[in-house]
């Protein structure tokens, strides 16, 4: 799908990194590393949405598109929707988000995931991968998602659902054979007729509870379409440990 839209939310702000957004790697910011993959994609445009005046200058600095938004966002959805409305989208326009700390994103992910919104009445898109492990089944930091027969989302949880019953009862060491257990990949595409009506969704007690804004979505009545991909991907920067693992994959791809 072509003529789609990414929004890069960066936040100068981190706790685990500071200036997380800013953080050099092979010679550029890391959310220009961002940028510069997804403009891999079919994507129409690729903006960074920012609440720091350093993130836009980095940006310009590398011909990057960015928009200034407000610091008080309590979440990259609600910074998507100020960027919808900054750009006066039009409803049908379908905004992919890409978070700010994944310089290795593929830019086929970002293209199948946007494909899903090809049906011009769904409101929003996410992505999934099967899960082998009992480990990742039953790890609280694993989102899990259950999916209908139309691969719309049923359920998002931090527990292990789908739960084999009797399965569990006898072992919980290893996932019996055709459970279907999907870990949730936290890429979404939105309509902006979704986002543009955010704001007045109110949060949900579910929401709250297993900290996954996702289901407010569901809460208030939304379809969000799940796409299985075969694999995950490379994991995002949180820690400097992890920036390190980056760097030196980057560093590694310029010298070939």
């Amino acid at each position: 799908m072509s003529g789609f839209l990414v929004v890069i939310p960066a936040r100068l702000s981190s706790s685990r990194l500071p200036e997380k957004p800013l953080a050099d790697i092979g010679g550029k910011p890391m959310v220009v590393r961002v940028a510069e993959r997804a403009a891999q994609s079919a994507a129409s445009r690729v903006i960074v949405a920012t609440d720091h005046p350093r993130i836009v200058d980095a940006c310009r600095a590398h011909g990057v598109e960015v928009v200034l938004t407000r610091a008080d966002h309590p979440s990259g959805t609600d910074r998507l929707a100020e960027v919808a409305s900054l750009l006066a989208l039009p409803d049908n326009a379908v905004v992919v988000n890409v978070q700010g700390d994944e310089p290795l994103i593929d830019p086929a992910l970002i293209d199948a995931l946007a494909a899903q919104m090809q049906d011009g009445a769904l409101p929003m898109a996410t992505l999934a991968h099967a899960i082998h492990s009992a480990e990742d089944m039953f790890n609280p930091n694993v989102v899990k998602v259950v999916v209908n027969k139309q691969g719309r989302a049923l359920y998002f949880s931090r527990a292990a659902i789908p739960f084999a019953r009797d399965a569990f009862a006898a072992d919980r060491s290893t996932l019996p054979a055709g459970l279907p257990v999907y870990r949730h990949i936290g890429m979404y595409a939105y309509r902006a007729s979704l986002l543009h009506t955010y704001s007045q969704l109110a949060p949900a007690p579910l929401e709250q509870f297993e900290a996954l804004e996702q289901l407010r979505m569901l809460w208030h009545g939304f379809d969000i379409a799940v796409e299985c991909v075969a694999d995950a991907p490379p994991a995002g920067v949180d820690t400097p440990e992890d920036l390190a693992r980056v760097r030196a994959i980057v560093a590694a791809n310029l010298s070939e």
